[in-house]
């Protein structure tokens, strides 16, 4: 069976969680790693039961109490971040204090912002680009603040060229929606660290920057359709 990067990491953090789940049963308070897997897995199982973004980050967050974890571990592990499979896109979920008792207010990590329009100007002299983006499909699409957003939704329609090795300009942790027919106007910034983009989309996994990467990148988008690489029924020609 052939699975790629990230279906790999899924099944790694569901047999972490499994043993997590079995020493909790036992009566074994959580260390750190334990606390990480299984508040991710209740995250990622919550998505594939078809909840919300929101919900998602509800059902994590009360999974654990301060007793169920070894003494400081409520004290490093502060956050919980997982990317998970929603019906409509997959998203980054942050569960902000996984194991305190503190509460999501409305503008916590996590939230989706319903429109690129929400988002500020761009500062002068930052490396931004701004791509129109369109929405073919006939549903909502939502991509997460670091998803690589040339390897967003097949049926989004904008400049992939121009989109290479960038991200949403906005906070980590939300998201951007698209409606369908709409035109919005994004900013998008470089991916940032070592650069290297592995599993997504599956058109790149490896370094942004390799050499003859991001031609071979969109030589793929354009063998899978997705629109603004220069596809044959791309009929505007974005990304020719």
């Amino acid at each position: 069976m052939r699975l790629t990067p990230a279906e790999r990491d899924r099944l790694l953090l569901a047999g972490a969680a499994a043993v997590a789940r079995r020493r909790r049963e036992r009566g074994l308070r959580l260390n750190v790693p334990e606390t990480v897997a299984l508040v991710a897995d209740a995250a990622v199982e919550a998505a594939r039961d078809g909840l919300r973004l929101a919900e998602a980050v509800e059902a994590a967050r009360a999974l654990l109490g301060p007793d169920d974890v070894l003494p400081g571990v409520a004290d490093v592990v502060t956050e919980v971040r997982v990317e998970a499979v929603f019906d409509d896109s997959t998203r980054l979920v942050v569960v902000p204090d996984p194991v305190g008792g503190g509460h999501l207010g409305a503008g916590a990590p996590g939230a989706v912002l319903p429109g690129a329009d929400e988002t500020a100007s761009p500062p002068a002299g930052r490396d931004v680009v701004e791509v129109e983006v369109t929405n073919t499909a006939t549903l909502p699409v939502t991509v997460t603040s670091h998803w690589h957003f040339f390897e967003a939704n097949p049926r989004l329609r904008f400049d992939r060229a121009a989109a290479y090795g960038r991200r949403l300009d906005v906070p980590a942790g939300s998201a951007v929606r698209f409606d369908p027919g709409a035109p919005t106007t994004v900013a998008l910034v470089p991916i940032g660290g070592a650069r290297v983009a592995v599993g997504f989309a599956g058109l790149v996994d490896g370094p942004l920057d390799a050499d003859g990467a991001r031609e071979a990148a969109l030589e793929r988008a354009r063998e899978f359709g997705y629109l603004g690489a220069g596809a044959p029924d791309d009929s505007d020609g974005e990304g020719r």
